[in-house]
C-alpha cells in the first residue's frame, strides 16, 4: 500500500467565519475618532473616485484601494466597476470605568462586541482647544485605559459564563452522551480562557488549538478581536515625520500587544484633504511633499479582519468578491450565488500577475497558465476566477 499523505491541519482563525465583517473605531473621547471617520468616508467618496455608501451616520462602507482592481478595469473596460469594501463603524468614546458602567460604558462596549476588529485611535497631539478627558496628554496611559476596560469586560463576561458552564458540568456528572462530553469540554476550554484573561492577557495573544478556537469563536470576546493602532499626530508633526510619542507608543505595543500594527496619521491633515476636489488634493499633497495614509489604513483594517478577495472580470463587470482567508473554491463560488456552491463543478483560475504580464486571457491560456481547480482548492487573494456549476435539483429546505 502507498504511504498515507501527511495532511497538515489548517490553523483555525479567531473571529466569525464570515465575509461580511466590520471594524469599529475605538478610543477615549476627544482623540479624533469622528474626524478620522469623516475623513475616511469623505475621501473614499470623492477623492478616490470609488463608489461610496453611507448606511447611517455611524456606519459607512469605504472602498479598498487596489492597483490590481484599477488595472483590471482599464483592461476589460467594463460597464460596472465594484471594488471590495471595508465596513467601518464609529463608536462613541470609552472612559475609565466603562467596564463597570461609567459613561454609558456598557452600551459602548456592546457596540465593540458587535464588530469584528478594532481601529484603536490614540491621541498623540497636544492642543489646548481640545480638552483631554484625563487632564493631560499621555498616549501610553490612554492605551492602557482602553485595553484594560476591554479586558475587564471580557473578564466579567467570562466569569458568568464559566459559572454557568461549571454548574451544567456538575449536573451532568461522569460519563454521558456526546453532547454531554462536548459541554464538559467547553467548560474546560472556557475556564482556561478565563484564567488567561484574569492574568491580564488578551485572548488574541493566547496560543489555542483549533478545537479551542472553535469554542472561543462562539463567545465573540472583545479581546479576541484584532487591533490596528492609529496614532493621531498634529498636522505639523505628520508633515515633518517627527513626534516624540511615536517610539514610545510602538514600544508599548511591542511589549503589551506584540504583533499589532501601528500607523501614524494626522486626522486634521486627512480631514482637510477629504474636503478638496481630486485636483486640489493632488496639488496640496505635492505642495506639502506628503502622501495620504488613508489607503494604507483601509488595507490594514481589511487585512486585520483576515479578509482577501478574488476578481471576476469581463466587459459587463469587474468585481472584487470578499472572502475570509483559507476559503475553498465551492464556498468562494457561493459568495456570488448559493447555486454556484450547490452545483459546483470546477473553478477556472488565472493569477493576476500572469494576466498583467501576458496581456490577455487567450495569452494566459496559450502559455499554460489557465488552471482548472476542484473542491479542495483554496482561493488566493487576487485570483481571477470563473466558476462552472450545474444545478438540476431544487435547494433543500432547512
Amino acid at each position: 500500500m502507498p504511504p498515507k499523505k501527511n495532511v497538515v491541519e489548517q490553523k483555525a482563525m479567531l473571529g466569525r467565519p464570515s465575509n461580511n465583517l466590520k471594524i469599529g473605531v475605538v478610543g477615549l473621547p476627544n482623540v479624533g475618532k469622528s474626524t478620522f471617520f469623516n475623513a475616511l468616508t469623505n475621501a473614499s467618496a470623492a477623492a478616490e473616485n470609488y463608489p461610496f455608501c453611507t448606511i447611517d451616520p455611524e456606519e459607512s462602507r469605504v472602498a479598498v484601494p487596489d492597483a490590481r482592481f484599477d488595472w483590471l478595469c482599464k483592461h476589460y473596460k467594463p460597464a460596472k466597476e465594484i471594488p471590495a469594501f471595508l465596513t467601518v463603524i464609529d463608536i462613541a468614546g470609552l472612559v475609565k470605568g466603562a467596564a463597570s458602567g461609567a459613561g454609558l460604558g456598557n452600551a459602548f462596549l456592546s457596540h465593540i462586541r458587535a464588530v469584528d476588529a478594532i481601529f484603536h485611535v490614540v491621541r498623540a497631539f497636544d492642543e489646548a482647544d481640545v480638552i483631554h478627558v484625563e487632564g493631560d496628554l499621555d498616549p501610553l496611559r490612554d492605551m492602557e485605559i482602553i485595553r484594560e476596560e476591554l479586558r475587564l469586560k471580557d473578564e466579567e463576561f467570562l466569569s458568568r459564563q464559566v459559572s454557568e458552564l461549571a454548574a451544567a458540568a456538575k449536573r451532568l456528572g461522569h460519563g454521558g452522551n456526546a453532547a454531554d462530553k462536548a459541554k464538559k469540554e467547553e467548560y474546560a476550554i472556557m475556564e482556561k480562557v478565563y484564567e488567561h484573561v484574569k492574568a491580564g492577557k488578551d485572548v488574541r495573544h493566547g496560543t489555542w488549538s483549533n478545537k479551542e478556537v472553535d469554542v472561543i469563536n462562539t463567545y465573540h470576546l472583545i479581546t479576541a478581536k484584532p487591533v490596528v493602532y492609529l496614532a493621531n499626530v498634529s498636522e505639523r508633526d505628520y508633515l515633518r515625520k517627527k513626534n516624540k510619542w511615536l517610539p514610545k507608543i510602538k514600544a508599548w505595543i511591542d511589549e503589551k500587544s506584540n504583533g499589532d500594527v501601528m500607523i501614524p496619521y494626522s486626522g486634521a491633515f486627512e480631514y482637510g484633504l477629504s474636503l478638496k476636489t481630486p485636483e486640489e488634493k493632488a496639488e496640496a499633497l505635492k505642495e506639502a511633499n506628503a502622501t495620504s495614509v488613508l489607503p494604507k489604513i483601509i488595507v490594514a483594517g481589511y487585512n486585520a479582519l483576515q479578509l482577501v478577495y478574488y476578481f471576476t472580470g469581463g466587459p459587463d463587470e469587474v468585481r472584487a468578491w470578499t472572502l475570509r482567508k483559507n476559503t475553498k473554491a465551492p464556498q468562494a463560488a457561493g459568495v456570488i450565488h448559493s447555486d454556484f456552491e450547490r452545483g459546483f463543478i470546477m473553478c477556472e483560475v488565472m493569477k493576476y500577475e500572469d494576466l498583467h504580464e501576458l496581456g490577455s486571457d487567450n495569452a494566459v491560456k496559450a502559455n499554460g497558465k489557465y488552471m482548472q481547480k476542484g473542491k479542495e482548492y483554496i482561493v488566493e487573494d487576487g485570483d481571477i476566477c470563473y466558476f462552472k456549476f450545474n444545478v438540476t435539483a431544487p435547494a433543500k429546505k432547512k
